[in-house]
């Protein structure tokens, strides 16, 4: 033992097991009649209405910020009319 202390131990834990078993859960909870693709088609039909309809200033600000990587581009980069 040297005047630091202990040497450090090496310690690993394997959660693959508990990873699987959440996974499991999670498709329990959502059951058996989710749809993932619907799911999405959900979100961006929401994405657009959220960005839809936008004064000038209002798309400028949009615009700018999917230019600086804050919002992701969707079709033309413009939100939708």
């Amino acid at each position: 033992m040297s005047s630091h202390g202990p040497a450090p131990v090496e310690f690993a834990v394997d959660l693959s097991a508990h990873e699987m078993l959440r996974r499991a859960h999670v498709l329990d909870a959502l059951g058996p009649d989710w749809d993932p693709g619907e799911a999405l088609r959900g979100e961006e039909e929401a994405y657009a209405l959220l960005y839809s309809g936008l004064d000038a200033e209002q798309q400028r600000v949009y615009d700018e910020l999917v230019s600086a990587g804050v919002l992701p581009p969707r079709g033309d980069g413009h939100a939708a009319p």
